[in-house]
């Protein structure tokens, strides 16, 4: 199967090490995009020489990143550079593994599913790759969406496919840790067909930003419980 009208984002801060080995491991699409979301260190320049579209993201934050990918998607897409049918999005950490991308964006691809969620839950996962306050609040997080929306999602994770004209109609706006909450709620909400698959998940490449401090673990829990807050209100239009 060819992958000639699927995207991939990746938002990334300072990943300039683990960057080449996503984007040497990811089989051949449409277009790679990365949102260099505020580095201080080479990431863009890494990824330009991996062949990746890069969209500088000045304001910091995981969801600010994602939007700006999305943003240069839509602007190329309006130029008619190509009709895509489904975004990827993957972290730029190497924590997730690439190769894995057809058997996310396939089920898509064959009118199966809407939105195809990598759960690291479901897969094999390297010693130490999720930490016990990752875990923690990854359980609290998917056990709120199944009590107040029916959600059956065992992951937030990051690596993920979704229908590209049904993204669009999702009207994404979470500039933070919030934003993967949000695509999976209003994914629930708005009726899309979920599908979770099992997807390998290994220790990152450098120190997380989120979980690798206490205070960044406590920013992003608090962040999480507000978007399952906030996007418990949003209809689908």
């Amino acid at each position: 199967m060819k992958f000639s009208d699927v995207v991939v984002i990746i938002p990334a801060h300072n990943e300039a090490k683990p960057l080449p080995l996503v984007l040497a491991a990811l089989p051949e699409v449409g277009m790679v995009i990365v949102a260099n979301n505020n580095s201080t260190d080479a990431t863009a320049e890494v990824a330009r020489e991996g062949g990746a579209i890069v969209v500088d993201e000045p304001r910091y934050g995981y969801g600010a990143a994602c939007l700006a990918g999305l943003a240069e998607l839509k602007l190329r897409t309006a130029a008619g550079e190509m009709t895509p049918h489904v975004v990827v999005f993957i972290d730029a950490d190497y924590s997730d593994h690439p190769e894995q991308l057809p058997e996310l964006v396939e089920p898509i691809l064959k009118g199966q599913a809407d939105f195809v969620l990598g759960s690291r839950i479901l897969g094999d996962r390297e010693p130490g790759a999720m930490p016990p306050q990752s875990l923690y609040g990854n359980r609290l997080a998917c056990g709120l969406m199944r009590l107040l929306f029916g959600a059956r999602y065992t992951d937030l994770g990051p690596f993920r496919a979704i229908d590209y004209p049904q993204l669009c109609k999702l009207d994404m706006s979470d500039t933070n840790f919030g934003w993967t909450i949000e695509m999976q709620i209003k994914a629930v909400k708005s009726s899309l067909r979920v599908l979770e698959l099992p997807v390998p998940y290994r220790c990152r490449i450098g120190v997380s930003k989120i979980s690798g401090t206490i205070r960044g673990t406590i920013l992003a829990g608090t962040k999480i419980l507000y978007a399952i807050a906030r996007y418990g209100l949003w209809r689908s239009k």
